[in-house]
């Protein structure tokens, strides 16, 4: 079982993916659905970028 985990990883991830933004979809709809997936994204870069520059380590230190 773990080998065909390994095996099929990427087409497991891409079906959940799709069956959540599905979801997401026919329950809050096509714009509530644009507008969360764009502060995710939004809010992933950031948190990217001040993970690779240590700002926030800079300063809480």
């Amino acid at each position: 079982m773990p080998e065909l985990l390994k095996l099929y990883r990427w087409p497991i991830i891409g079906g959940v993916t799709g069956l959540v933004l599905a979801m997401l979809l026919l329950t809050i709809g096509f714009w509530k659905t644009l507008i969360l997936l764009l502060l995710i994204g939004i809010g992933t870069a950031a948190g990217l970028y001040l993970s690779q520059t240590g700002l926030l380590d800079d300063y809480f230190n």
